[in-house]
């Protein structure tokens, strides 16, 4: 009761305009939860805000302008969580799992319209295209997290900097598996996620072994050179 009143009192302090942003924000997800994304209007939205259509487009453009801050939203949220739980885990295992499973965790209850954020990856220039100029900071926070979640371990310094990319690449292909999976409380996902990091991580060592490393690291030196060539790793 209390933090509700608290809530209350925050939102009271907050200007107008941010006020009625969030409310559309809030409306709009609980249509796209029920209806999907497709199905559901900005007049949709701007009746469930009792605001004016013309109010509703001058926050947001266009519905991708909502799922953009929604992701927004996931990835902050993601970032919060996982600064509060990776510390207190340790083995490589255990902190990339902890990242993996708790973005689904976020993500859970928005399958229905989570495909809205996978409809325009073949469009560099859409706000919503995973790999376009729009999603770039979206990109970095993400990728960052995984690289977070490596810190500590014994992987070389070559891995280090491009394994949070292939993660971050592997996270799409399951957050894409994860809106198709109609098995309860979508646990074929979950268990998708653990295989993927333990055959991971089984090779990570498997690398890291006194006999194999010589062989690897030229190999992990060539994909570092490849990835910056095409701008996803930086020079460190």
């Amino acid at each position: 009761m209390f933090k509700r009143g608290t809530e209350k009192v925050k939102d009271a302090a907050k200007p107008a305009g941010e006020r009625t942003r969030e409310l559309i924000f809030e409306r709009a997800l609980e249509l796209f939860r029920v209806r999907g994304f497709e199905e559901t209007t900005m007049r949709d939205i701007a009746r469930a805000a009792k605001v004016a259509t013309g109010a509703t487009y001058y926050y947001f453009p266009s519905k991708e302008a909502i799922v953009s801050a929604y992701y927004d939203r996931v990835q902050s949220l993601h970032a919060a969580r996982v600064q509060e739980e990776l510390s207190g885990k340790e083995g490589l295992r255990a902190r990339l799992g902890m990242v993996m499973h708790t973005k689904l965790e976020i993500l859970q209850n928005d399958r229905m319209f989570l495909g809205a954020l996978f409809r325009y990856t073949g469009e560099p220039g859409h706000q919503l295209s995973v790999f376009g100029k729009g999603a770039e900071a979206q990109r970095k926070q993400s990728t960052e997290l995984f690289r977070q979640a490596l810190d500590g371990s014994e992987v070389s310094e070559e891995l280090k900097q491009f394994l949070p990319w292939v993660l971050w690449l592997a996270h799409l292909g399951i957050i894409l598996f994860f809106i198709h999976d109609e098995s309860e409380s979508q646990a074929k996902t979950r268990k998708l996620v653990d295989g993927v990091l333990d055959l991971l991580t089984t090779l990570l060592e498997f690398t890291n072994s006194t006999l194999v490393r010589p062989f690897v690291k030229p190999l992990e030196r060539r994909l570092l050179g490849m990835l910056r060539e095409a701008g996803w790793a930086e020079e460190r």
